[in-house]
């Protein structure tokens, strides 16, 4: 059977994170958390802010990591910078299978707010809450902020790149 689109998850639903209880839940999509030079000193830091209350799929996290890492690491080299995912998807998704596909329509009046299995993982992602976050030297500013302007695409709300740190190191380029 198909899957939901990823756009059925993006509202905030009541949140299921009790794994201990859930059969079958599946294992989060995100490979790392932290990566590039985890032990060097960055003066400026830069952050993607979400605008919006929303759900984030493990899967949008995951792209937005390696396009953000991948972007950072070719024009800054591996130990230039550092960048941290700041949520982790918490929230078990369920999804109704007979509500799923043609003829869904059917069953509709019988089955609302259906409990449903397990699918995947979300974060519970508020509006202003810090998505992502790359440390850098003033050299590397404009990549930085490219890094994670390309990883907002990949996620299902408008973001912001904030300055968080350094803003006086960079006069005339923010």
């Amino acid at each position: 059977m198909a899957r939901k689109p990823a756009r059925m998850f993006r509202r905030l639903e009541r949140p299921l994170t009790k794994r201990q209880y859930v059969d079958g839940a599946p294992g989060i999509r995100v490979r790392q958390f932290d990566m590039g030079n985890k032990n060097a000193e960055f003066p400026i830091q830069l952050t993607l802010v979400a605008k919006e209350n929303v759900q984030i799929r493990d899967t949008a996290l995951e792209a937005a990591r390696i396009t953000a890492n991948k972007y950072a690491a070719k024009r800054l080299g591996g130990s230039n910078y550092y960048l941290k995912l700041r949520i982790y998807p918490h929230h078990i998704l369920r999804e109704h299978k007979m509500a799923v596909g043609a003829g869904a329509d059917r069953i509709s009046q019988g089955m609302r707010m259906a409990y449903g299995k397990p699918v995947g993982n979300a974060a519970r992602v508020f509006k202003g809450t810090k998505v992502m976050s790359i440390w850098v030297r003033p050299e590397g500013f404009e990549v930085g902020k490219n890094a994670l302007k390309r990883a907002g695409y990949k996620l299902p709300t408008p973001t912001q790149v904030v300055v968080e740190k350094g803003a006086e190191l960079l006069k005339g380029k923010v």
